[in-house]
């Protein structure tokens, strides 16, 4: 059975107490995300640019990956081309078993995630750690994230305590921020240090020259990549810069949209392999990202640069947690990419959404948002894919609709119904599951009509 968004978003909402502070946990971000913009008079120029040149990479993308193949391998990078998850997840089972390697560190890596490899390793008895610490915190909780860049944002600081305590052996009890990041730092040295191989994701590669950026804020794909004799970086094709005066802007971009943060802490350049006694490889991933280019309805959401802003905002997302969209992207963007992969399963995502565009007025590369999500929902009805649920009182509405003189007597009668209902069933967790969500504003004694006939009458 299909699990859907409303549902699942329901299990999170009835934690009333969770579901407010995870809303404002995140709109504290976008908050930040709003005033670092306004810091740049050339904002607006800046998501021009980065639109126009993510608009360049799609177009030319054939070319650009050619490109940055042939100069990679230039700077001793052994390139591998996947054409899906299965096929990613068997290259890296490959290079670890030509190591006979056994301990993996793998920074933060959303292609690594959508790709599932954690699972498909430690189905082959290998140990697997994540080293962000929002992501470890979640995988000692044996869960997925949440957030693409915030992955443990539902987890509160006393519940973070708790799973160290039971695997890491901290005091019981302590819920201190910098008690539990010391107490992680060391559990994570320890395991960097015992590292056959680390595997990180990319944020950026460069066409022009073959080198590849990855961003993080705790430096943990750094020591994954430099202790460790074998590097292996996981990249979706749509990752592509042309030139590398093209990384500032994205880089500009990035850190603001995602944290608020004026630049990411640690934005490191892999040129080639660190010595000769290394190795580099470069898995270039396509996973469906070649059928997403032709359609061309969806094609803008491959500009994405993974920097959570749109979830950050989004008003379903803040208040129905990133778990009840059973995706490893969630939140507009991801309800845009899980049904292009398998429209089926996520049928319910287009639908969450409110259509009020703040997704699309915040993102850094203007990918428009709603109205991808608008057209999916278009889409679902003609594949047949669309509930009875919502199919049927659509009709409904439609009929009524068409008969402006029953249309008015429903509205004076739903009127009427509100102001005697007794609040105690308006929002009845059994009579009326809706209501039990939402507090409905007083009904009015007239229609808009009547009110806007009378208005007339006076003037």
């Amino acid at each position: 059975m299909i699990a859907k968004h409303p549902e699942l978003a329901a299990e999170f909402v009835a934690n009333d107490e969770r579901a407010h502070w995870h809303d404002q946990a995140l709109w504290f971000v976008r908050s930040k995300r709003d005033k670092m913009a306004h810091t740049l008079p050339e904002w607006e120029a800046l998501r021009q640019t980065a639109s126009d040149t993510k608009d360049y990479v799609l177009s030319h993308l054939d070319e650009m990956l050619t490109q940055f193949a042939a100069n990679a391998e230039k700077l001793g990078v052994q390139v591998h081309w996947a054409k899906d998850a299965a096929e990613h997840n068997e290259i890296i089972l490959s290079i670890i078993k030509k190591h006979d390697a056994k301990k993996i560190v793998k920074s933060k890596s959303m292609l690594t995630e959508e790709c599932g490899l954690n699972p498909f390793l430690e189905r082959h008895d290998l140990e697997v750690i994540d080293t962000d610490l929002g992501e470890r915190i979640v995988q000692l909780r044996n869960e997925h994230p949440s957030h693409i860049v915030l992955p443990a944002i539902h987890i509160r600081k006393e519940e973070v305590g708790e799973c160290f305590h039971e695997h890491l052996g901290t005091e019981k009890g302590s819920s201190d921020p910098t008690y539990l990041t010391e107490a992680a730092r060391n559990h994570l040295r320890e395991k960097f240090v015992q590292a056959d191989i680390g595997i990180t994701g990319v944020n950026f590669g460069i066409a022009e020259t073959g080198g590849f950026v990855v961003c993080t804020n705790e430096g943990n794909a750094d020591l994954g990549a430099s202790l460790p004799p074998v590097h292996i970086a996981c990249m979706g094709l749509e990752k592509m810069l042309p030139r590398a005066a093209d990384l500032g802007v994205f880089l500009r971009l990035l850190a603001r949209s995602a944290t608020g943060q004026p630049i990411t802490t640690y934005s490191s350049h892999f040129n080639g392999p660190r010595d000769e006694n290394s190795e580099l490889h470069l898995i270039l991933v396509d996973n469906g990202r070649s059928e997403l280019i032709g359609d061309a309805d969806y094609r803008n959401s491959l500009k994405c640069i993974r920097c959570g802003a749109c979830m950050n905002t989004c008003p379903v997302y803040r208040r129905s947690g990133g778990h009840s969209y059973k995706a490893t992207v969630p939140g507009p963007i991801g309800s845009i990419l899980n049904p292009a992969r398998d429209a089926k399963k996520y049928a319910s995502l287009p639908h969450a959404c409110s259509l009020c565009a703040s997704c699309t007025n915040v993102c850094p590369v203007k990918i428009d948002l709603h109205h991808q999500l608008y057209t999916w929902r278009n889409k679902l009805v003609l594949r047949n894919l669309l509930p009875a649920t919502k199919r049927i009182p659509m009709h409904l509405a439609s009929f009524f609709m068409q008969r402006p003189k029953l249309f008015s007597f429903l509205g004076y009668w739903g009127r009427w119904k509100l102001r005697i209902t007794p609040r105690f069933v308006k929002y009845n967790r059994f009579l009326n599951a809706w209501g039990r969500q939402r507090e409905l504003p007083p009904a009015p004694k007239h229609s808009f009509r009547a009110e806007y006939r009378a208005k007339r009458k006076a003037e």
